[in-house]
């Protein structure tokens, strides 16, 4: 068994999560890069360096979070730091901004648009990290990170003052549920080694907002590599940014 940290990070061929994955093996963790395209993930990969590896994996398939799975223990012994970073904000990746933004409301939002985006960000995050816990639990500080969205906060949102609320709608709602499962999980967990949160990486640039994001992603990394890293005495069923606690 490797006594180095082995992390985790899903939907990491691009974006926020190669960032990660980036400043991860800068800190001396051994990141896997998850990845639906194998190929994209080594590509990512050989960017990141030697501690890098691609792993395939695709959140919304169960025989390939199986494998996964199955892969680091063989290959690793223990999982130290799971990162739950792949997300999408729409059905189709490649949809016209303005026409996303306007399907994502849910009063137009297709029921099956609301499903596929629901699989990856909800039932996904669930998915992987009840796959991923069996080694969690034998490392010797577990550290469960989820990628989070001050957008999709019911308090700030509730504010007639806030413009962006009138972009609340599919993807908002559906990190509103995985901020309550990051919740469940840490309750779930907090008599353990585990520690769970949510990260919120601000409106950074990328694929994901079809690149109209503000920050960039050193920025947008910074949160989710803080709290992928606290020691024994860190937070765990906490939401926070850069400047500290989102309201929920």
């Amino acid at each position: 068994m490797s006594e180095e940290r082995i992390a985790l990070v899903t939907g990491a061929n691009q974006g926020i999560g190669l960032q990660i994955a980036a400043d991860l093996v800068a800190h001396g963790v051994t990141v896997l890069v998850g990845a639906r395209d194998l190929a994209k993930g080594e590509a990512a990969a050989r960017e990141i360096g030697e501690r890098a590896h691609a792993i395939q994996l695709d959140v919304t398939d169960q025989a390939s979070i199986a494998a996964a799975a199955t892969r680091i223990r063989g290959e690793f012994g223990r999982l130290d730091i799971l990162m739950n970073n792949a997300g999408i904000s729409r059905a189709k990746p490649n949809q016209d901004f303005a026409e996303a933004v306007k399907t994502n409301l849910l009063t137009d939002a297709p029921l099956d648009a609301v499903r596929a985006v629901f699989e990856t960000n909800v039932f996904g995050v669930i998915a992987v990290t009840q796959a991923m816990l069996p080694l969690l639990r034998e490392a010797p500080a577990g550290r469960i990170v989820i990628t989070a969205s001050s957008g999709a906060s019911l308090a700030l949102n509730s504010d007639p003052a806030n413009p962006h609320r009138k972009m609340f709608g599919n993807y908002s709602v559906s990190k509103t549920a995985a901020h309550a499962v990051m919740l469940a999980f840490a309750l779930a967990l907090e008599d353990t080694n585990i520690k769970v949160n949510a990260a919120c990486p601000g409106f950074t640039k990328t694929a994901l907002n079809n690149f109209n994001g503000t920050r960039s992603l050193e920025e947008g990394a910074r949160e989710p590599v803080r709290l992928a890293l606290i020691g024994d005495d860190g937070p765990t069923g906490t939401f926070s940014d850069e400047n500290g606690t989102v309201p929920w």
